[in-house]
């Protein structure tokens, strides 16, 4: 692999206490923020409360009349629509998501007949009408929680076994840390959370372990290698680091560009989950050097680790 950065000798250890704190300052803010805003609830998509989605398909250009059909829809009183492009811009399809749930076609129907009168000479087709209930809502709403604390203890089984109890423990920590950093720009700009973020946050749980893992076999190697006679336990995790840091940058910049493509080309659709993603692989790299490694240097300090 290309090494752009040999020989580096950056001290990553000696600022985690200031990284600890900027990480406690983000999420501590960002939840007075949502409790500010909404009373302490963040705002979920109708994935998991409930609502309509309708899906239409226009023959001519709409991508600059968002707004205008926001506030058609928005007079229909069913709350704060939601209303994105989704696609190819040039396809002209729009999604419009309202938080309305009633019997039948009703509220899909007013949408529609609301959007007709508004644009008389723009004809569209109804791709798609969805109702989503309330206890479908909160199924789904369950079911996303469930797989986060199973894909968690998942994980810690893993790692645990693959290196051992210290390493197991230090790695699944800062996993909820990545997880509540990549939803503090949701709480803080109120953007919804939906299933395709929770997507996303299973995502950044893969991405961060498989970074940690990286600079722990790397310093489980040293400690095997005995490079504990040179180094205290502080010294030999900063030099692991290091030796990794050219494969760290690498690895993020890939997941970066890949990540852009879908951000820029992918959609409305996909910006929240391209939103999550870029959050997430900053905290996943971070978490792993400021958290992870300090919680394993905490923990050495309490009992030494020798393998």
């Amino acid at each position: 692999m290309v090494e752009f950065l040999k020989n580096s000798n950056f001290n990553f250890i000696g600022a985690r206490k200031w990284a600890i704190m900027v990480s406690i300052t983000v999420i501590v803010a960002s939840l007075l923020v949502m409790v500010v805003r909404n009373h302490g609830k963040p705002n979920l998509s109708i994935d998991f409360t409930g609502g309509t989605v309708v899906q239409l398909k226009f023959q001519k250009q709409v991508q600059h009349e968002l707004g205008k059909i926001r506030g058609i829809v928005a007079d229909l009183k069913y709350g704060s629509p939601e209303v994105k492009t989704v696609g190819p811009v040039s396809h002209n399809e729009i999604q419009i998501t309202v938080k309305k749930v009633a019997e039948g076609t009703f509220v899909g129907d007013n949408i529609r007949d609301a959007i007709q009168k508004g644009y008389p000479d723009n004809a569209f087709e109804v791709r798609r009408q969805e109702l989503v209930g309330p206890k479908i809502g909160s199924e789904l709403k369950t079911d996303a929680l469930i797989a986060m604390i199973l894909a968690l203890i998942a994980l810690l089984i893993y790692v645990g076994f693959r290196f051992s109890p210290p390493f197991g423990v230090a790695a699944i920590i800062p996993l909820f840390h990545d997880v509540l950093i990549a939803l503090c720009p949701f709480l803080v700009f109120n953007i919804e959370i939906s299933l395709s973020t929770v997507a996303a946050l299973l995502t950044i749980v893969g991405f961060s372990i498989n970074d940690t893992i990286v600079i722990f076999d790397r310093i489980r190697e040293n400690l095997r290698g005995g490079g504990l006679r040179q180094k205290n336990f502080e010294q030999l995790a900063n030099w692991s680091i290091n030796l990794t840091l050219s494969r760290t940058i690498i690895t993020s910049l890939t997941v970066f560009f890949g990540v852009s493509v879908l951000y820029f080309f992918g959609g409305e659709s996909l910006k929240d989950f391209t939103l999550a993603m870029f959050v997430g692989t900053i905290s996943g790299v971070y978490s792993t050097i400021y958290i992870a490694c300090p919680i394993l240097i905490w923990w050495n300090n309490k009992q030494p680790i020798t393998k």
